[in-house]
């Protein structure tokens, strides 16, 4: 493992500025220009040119949410295709993929959800991600982490008050991930469970108060929490 060459795909995301940051010299961080995971010439060059031994794909269309409504097709590809052929070429290569999905592929109504929970997701990113899923789980030398993570400092000056989550930071997460990566399956991802607005308030007293409920109607669902038991005993035994 220390020898092991590492590509991370979106290498211009927030979550690998965390990486970048160990300055680990077998980390490999490819932009949007340098590998085009919508693009299949793009992913050959890369696969044939470059060389590593994991693939951890970062790279998705997130916020803003509203655009997973108004242009599906570029969640589509991006998403759910794109995520498809990173999936193909690992495959020819016996490459291990993880591939970071989201805890919003849970209904989100009854919270604590276990990774062999059913899933619904609730928007249409939640379910671009999911499309994500179905491809990599195909492929049996993968891992699927289901994450609840945001950026740090909290970047909203109101948070919900009615949501419960796990999240956890970026960086928190970063100084975990690579304890994770020989393992296979679906793992859940964060924090201890707290609403948006107790989390948001540890590092903010100026955060404000609002409802989901009020906001968006009686249906919305508000139980977002997971289990997070395989991945505290994961990063607790490595």
């Amino acid at each position: 493992m220390d020898s092991s060459k590492i590509l991370f795909t979106g290498g211009n995301g927030h979550l690998c500025s965390e990486f970048k940051k160990q300055n680990n010299p077998n980390f490999i961080f490819l932009s949007k220009e340098e590998m085009d995971i919508t693009d299949c010439d793009s992913l050959d060059y890369v696969f044939r040119n470059y060389q590593f031994d994991y693939v951890i794909h970062t790279a998705a269309l997130t916020r803003p949410m509203i655009l997973h409504d108004e242009n599906p097709s570029i969640s589509i590809d991006i998403n759910i295709i794109g995520t498809a052929n990173i999936v193909k070429a690992c495959q020819e290569e016996n490459i291990k993929l993880i591939y970071f999905s989201t805890h919003y592929v849970y209904p989100g109504k009854k919270g604590n959800y276990s990774e062999k929970d059913p899933v619904l997701p609730f928007n249409n990113y939640a379910i671009s991600k999911l499309g994500g899923e179905c491809s990599v789980q195909m492929y049996s030398n993968s891992l699927i982490l289901r994450i609840c993570m945001t950026e740090k400092p909290f970047i909203h000056k109101k948070a919900f008050d009615d949501v419960e989550q796990n999240f956890i930071f970026h960086d928190s997460f970063a100084q975990n991930l690579l304890k994770l990566i020989d393992l296979k399956g679906i793992i859940n991802v964060g924090g201890n469970k707290k609403t948006v607005f107790k989390f948001a308030r540890q590092f903010n007293k100026n955060i404000d108060k609002i409802s989901a409920k009020k906001m968006f109607g009686k249906n919305y669902p508000l139980k977002h929490s997971i289990k997070t038991d395989l991945y505290k005993k994961a990063i607790k035994q490595r």
